[in-house]
C-alpha cells in the first residue's frame, strides 16, 4: 500500500498545482471583469458638468502651486497642488482617485507650457521681422553711399580726362631776318 501512494503522490501534486492554477485563473479573471464594472459604474457616476469641476479645480490648482511655491522644485508644487485640488473638491463633494486628480494637473500644466510657447513664438516673430526691415534699411542705406562715392569718383575723373591740353606755344621771332635771294 505505502509503494502505491508513493507512486501516485507525484501524480496528485501535480493534478492539485494545475487545479489550483485554473482557479486563481478563473478567480482573476472575474475581478477584471469586477474591475471593469465598476470602473463604468464610476464612469457614469462622474458627470460631465462634475469632470470640467475637476479640471478646473486642477488649472487652478497648478497656478497655485506655480506663484505661491516659485522657488519650490516640481514635485513639490505638483504636491501642493494635489494637496489644494484634493481639499476643494472633497469640499464640493466630487470624489475623485489621486491619479486621475494628477492627470488633470498635469494636463493643466501642459496646456501652460503650451500656450508659453505659442506667446513666446509670436513675440519673436516681430523680432525677426524688425531685424530684417532693419537689414533692409542698411543695405539701402550702403547702395546709396556707394552710388554717391561712385557719382564723385566718376565727377572728379570725367573733367580731367575731358580737358585738352594746351597747345605749346611756339615763339613766333620778331625780328624780321631776310633770306638769301637766290637767282636763276
Amino acid at each position: 500500500m505505502q509503494t502505491i501512494i508513493e507512486t501516485v503522490q507525484p501524480y496528485v501534486n501535480t493534478i492539485v498545482t494545475a487545479a489550483a492554477g485554473v482557479l486563481t485563473a478563473f478567480v482573476l479573471g472575474g475581478l477584471n471583469k469586477l474591475k471593469n464594472k465598476v470602473n463604468v459604474w464610476l464612469e457614469a457616476r462622474t458627470t460631465a458638468a462634475q469632470r470640467e469641476v475637476i479640471h478646473k479645480v486642477a488649472g487652478e490648482a497648478f497656478a497655485l502651486a506655480q506663484t505661491a511655491f516659485k522657488e519650490a522644485g516640481g514635485e513639490r508644487k505638483l504636491q501642493e497642488a494635489l494637496q489644494y485640488a484634493s481639499l476643494t473638491l472633497s469640499s464640493q463633494g466630487i470624489v475623485v482617485s489621486q491619479v486621475e486628480l494628477k492627470s488633470a494637473i498635469e494636463k493643466a500644466y501642459l496646456e501652460y507650457k503650451a500656450k508659453t510657447k505659442a506667446v513666446l513664438a509670436t513675440e519673436a516673430q516681430p523680432n525677426e521681422e524688425a531685424a530684417q526691415v532693419a537689414a533692409k534699411e542698411a543695405v539701402s542705406d550702403l547702395a546709396v553711399k556707394i552710388n554717391d562715392f561712385l557719382a564723385q569718383a566718376t565727377a572728379e575723373v570725367a573733367p580731367s580726362a575731358l580737358v585738352q591740353p594746351e597747345p605749346e606755344h611756339i615763339p613766333v621771332p620778331t625780328e624780321a631776318t631776310q633770306a638769301p635771294a637766290t637767282t636763276e
